[in-house]
């Protein structure tokens, strides 16, 4: 099991990260998601609450240049399920479960973004109870004409263990995708001490916002931080 501060902090362009899980002592389901930049664009950006979830909106709406990959809501509720993508594809997963469609089904009518060459995967998570899957689609070795589609389920996870699964390997031009499985971490302290100790880590030149939510299982009571670096 990995420690998460660690693995950010050796990295300086995760890109956009998932983390989902249970807390270490086993009564709540854990949920992070960050968003990094490079460019002014991706970096003029914040995390608003909305309707028990988020949605990015520029900081200073005059130089957002181009919304189409950058503005979004990272994190929808529906049916007691909480919703956690990097795009829109929040919305279309919102949409199938609306009508009692699956996440995974929604997730099959989407590919990766169209941001050439880079060819971003779309990383996706959905928690219900104790349960969360998450998802990524990516491009097949960068070639924008063959899609690969991933799911990985997890059941009863065990206390003070997630997984974390980001957009990006490293650094890089063209950016390289994450590969492999979602890296098993683990899950310490309170919602405070969590949040800290993800948005210390990041990277300081790059980092942009972090939403994280601690959900009871008991009660499904939440609680839910959000760190902007443009404040």
């Amino acid at each position: 099991m990995l420690q998460l501060t660690q693995e950010l902090q050796q990295n300086s362009y995760p890109g956009r990260g998932i983390v989902i899980g249970k807390s270490a002592d086993g009564k709540q389901m854990v949920i992070a998601y960050f968003i990094m930049g490079r460019s002014e664009n991706s970096r003029n950006r914040v995390f608003v609450e909305e309707n028990g979830g988020i949605k990015t909106q520029a900081f200073e709406p005059a130089k957002l240049t181009d919304p189409s990959l950058i503005i979004y809501s990272p994190v929808r509720v529906i049916n007691g399920k909480t919703i956690v993508t990097n795009g829109d594809q929040t919305d279309t997963i919102y949409d199938f479960i609306a009508k009692g469609d699956t996440f995974e089904n929604a997730l099959q009518t989407r590919t990766f973004e169209p941001d050439a060459p880079n060819f971003t995967p779309r990383i996706s998570g959905i928690v219900e109870g104790d349960r969360y899957t998450l998802s990524i689609l990516k491009s097949a070795d960068g070639n924008p004409n063959a899609v690969c589609r991933y799911f990985f389920d997890y059941q009863s996870p065990l206390a003070g263990q997630g997984h974390f699964i980001h957009t990006y390997r490293c650094d890089g031009n063209p950016i390289p995708s994450f590969e492999g499985e979602p890296k098993k971490v683990a899950i310490e302290g309170d919602i405070d001490a969590f949040t800290e100790a993800i948005w210390t880590s990041l990277n300081a030149d790059n980092k942009v916002s972090l939403f994280t939510r601690y959900i009871d299982l008991a009660t499904g009571d939440t609680q839910t931080r959000i760190c902007n670096k443009n404040q």
